[in-house]
């Protein structure tokens, strides 16, 4: 017999996820196919609440503007809503924190909201990923903990210093430490003039470091990225650039083609996967360029979808079993 879940979804607006290459959708749909009830919420409608009411009795302390939801794979009708309501979110089972960046104040104060009910037991409800290591594991900061399986790496507000590294590594590549889905990276080669400009465009609009990597030629066979569930690796895809693109992020054009996990990938895997269970980051994807890790995204890592078609797996059913191990005190 089917278990019955509560389950609230905070999320960008359901109408415009795209029903073949949403990963968040794919989790919906197998928890609608497990019979557990769907709530789906923006981040816009959270509320905390502290002290005493009228009367005394304590207030609820985390609520959320919330729909009922159903949904189904029908282009251009794949949800169904049902009436906004205030639900107490620490009523729900699971929340899934699938918000997309950047990941700024507003993310962060988020996940310190989502804190006061984190948890399992009667009160609580397990948040996916767990809002305080979300919080303290930035996905471009956190991969420098494993300094061993990643290119050279700077990051800095040292102009001076991005200069040096660049006469060292001549063809490096340029990101916003908080930036997602390519946006805002920038490869800039040995004989590129723009570096001093790029930099003084940068720093005069952010107040952010940025993260420089050397170029790795490798990615113009692809940028593989690799779906961990509860630190174990369950598939990956290939993300191939576009012909005179240097970035493979699906949002930009990269093809997403099939691809078997190489004995490097798995030791990347098994290095960083203790961790990733201890913080109970529970769905995770990391990027790895040739025999490289450049990233570990944990705030709203994607791929499900396609790792389903090429290998033939239920990725988003994977990920939902963790969680029940999770419920029932599994580790």
């Amino acid at each position: 017999m089917s278990r019955s879940l509560k389950v609230a979804v905070q999320m960008d607006p359901l109408s415009g996820v795209d029903i073949n290459g949403d990963s968040t959708f794919a989790l919906m749909l197998e928890a609608q196919a497990r019979g557990y009830e769907l709530f789906v919420y923006q981040v816009q409608g959270l509320s905390l609440r502290e002290g005493r009411v009228a009367g005394g009795a304590r207030a609820e302390r985390l609520t959320a503007r919330a729909r009922p939801a159903r949904v189904r794979r029908v282009a251009g009708d794949h949800a169904e809503l049902g009436e906004e309501r205030v639900i107490d979110l620490s009523a729900m089972d699971v929340i899934l924190m699938r918000q997309d960046p950047p990941f700024d104040m507003a993310y962060i104060s988020a996940t310190h909201m989502l804190e006061h009910v984190h948890g399992v037991g009667p009160g609580k409800a397990l948040v996916v990923n767990d809002p305080a290591s979300v919080r303290n594991a930035p996905e471009k900061l956190l991969v420098t903990h494993f300094p061993g399986l990643m290119p050279p790496t700077l990051v800095t507000w040292d102009v001076l210093a991005i200069r040096e590294f660049r006469a060292e590594w001549r063809d490096i590549i340029v990101k916003p430490l908080f930036g997602n889905g390519g946006a805002g990276v920038f490869r800039i080669r040995e004989d590129d003039e723009n570096l001093n400009s790029l930099l003084e465009m940068h720093f005069a609009r952010s107040r952010e470091p940025l993260m420089i990597q050397r170029y790795e030629p490798a990615v113009r066979k692809g940028d593989k990225r690799v779906i961990l569930a509860d630190g174990v690796p369950i598939g990956a895809i290939n993300r191939v650039p576009a012909q005179g693109e240097a970035r493979s992020n699906m949002h930009v054009g990269g093809r997403a083609v099939k691809v078997e996990l190489s004995p490097r990938d798995r030791e990347i895997c098994e290095a960083i996967g203790p961790m990733l269970r201890e913080q109970g980051l529970i769905f995770v994807g990391i990027d790895v360029i040739g025999d490289w890790l450049t990233e570990i995204n944990v705030t709203s890592p994607t791929g499900l979808q396609e790792i389903d078609r090429f290998d033939g797996i239920n990725s988003a059913g994977l990920i939902w079993d963790c969680i029940l191990r999770r419920l029932d005190g599994g580790a």
